[in-house]
């Protein structure tokens, strides 16, 4: 649930801190493409290119990115053209062709950061949920493969057919929260949940040493979002970014780790600037499906 402090390895370990030194919470970050007028109609074409970045109808994520079929699946539905620029990415880079990652990664629902052209942390957890969704092995480098999958990519698989338009789906084999929105994906992001490791923690908790043990576990089922609170919230194993609660105390949150192999008590952790902007996109009551199982 919060912050373990066994669950990573040294590799693991390694990768949150490259991931989350570059990440901040601006007033204006990737939700404000929200405000940004369309320049396409969802029948026609946008190309994003690195001459020049043109933000498609659906810059804000979900906003005709993926539409819903008749059967249920998540189909294509008014996406915008790329043109690879067929520059290699790796961490640290600037420029023209990092804007074009983050604006197309941003109109197909997932959560970039500020679209600034500077390939940081939120970025890069954007790309790794990119990556897992289209059966690529996540990395911070973006090459042919990567570049190839934005020009032709996969939308999620739908967990639960049946399931309301308004949802939430968590998939524990990609370690991946989509959040959908009247039928259509709102937003996709880089999760880790829990380590499935049996932990002993001793805490102070309501004015007392206590200890707590338990299994690192966030159970498959069907939930309900209940209760939240804004900002960190203490609890007995940890420390919560504006958690949503949707199992108990399992809740999604912010941390300011995120690794890629599961690593907290059991709730599903996320990038503090997706854990910034989820509460005002999901709201109480709304259906929570945890499916599948992570597989080291």
């Amino acid at each position: 649930m919060g912050v373990g402090r066994r669950l990573g390895t040294a590799a693991l370990t390694t990768a949150s801190a490259v991931l989350f030194s570059s990440i901040s919470v601006p007033s204006a970050s990737w939700a404000t493409a929200a405000a940004a007028p369309a320049v396409a109609s969802s029948s026609s074409a946008t190309v994003l290119t690195a001459g020049g970045t043109a933000l498609p109808d659906a810059a804000f994520p979900g906003r005709g990115a993926w539409g819903r079929g008749s059967s249920g699946t998540a189909a294509a539905s008014g996406r915008s053209a790329l043109v690879a620029p067929g520059k290699t990415l790796k961490l640290g880079a600037k420029g023209a062709a990092v804007k074009v990652l983050q604006s197309r990664l941003a109109a197909l629902g997932y959560a970039p950061g500020r679209i600034d052209g500077r390939y940081g942390g939120a970025t890069l957890a954007a790309v790794w949920a990119f990556q897992k969704v289209n059966g690529i092995r996540p990395t911070s480098t973006v090459a042919r493969r990567t570049w190839s999958a934005l020009e032709a990519p996969r939308a999620p698989r739908v967990l639960v057919r049946n399931g309301k338009p308004t949802r939430v789906e968590v998939d524990l084999a990609k370690q991946v929260m989509v959040l959908y929105v009247g039928g259509v994906v709102k937003l996709i992001s880089h999760t880790s949940s829990g380590s499935g490791i049996a932990y002993c923690e001793t805490a102070t908790w309501q004015g007392r040493t206590q200890r707590f043990c338990g299994n690192a576990r966030t159970p498959t089922g069907d939930y309900k979002t209940t209760w939240r609170r804004d900002g960190w919230h203490v609890s007995y194993l940890g420390q919560l970014y504006n958690p949503i609660f949707f199992n108990g105390g399992i809740a999604f949150h912010g941390a300011l780790s995120v690794p890629l192999a599961p690593a907290s008590h059991g709730c599903v952790r996320l990038p503090m600037h997706v854990a910034e902007v989820l509460p005002g996109l999901l709201g109480t009551g709304v259906p929570v499906h945890v499916r599948g199982r992570f597989v080291r």
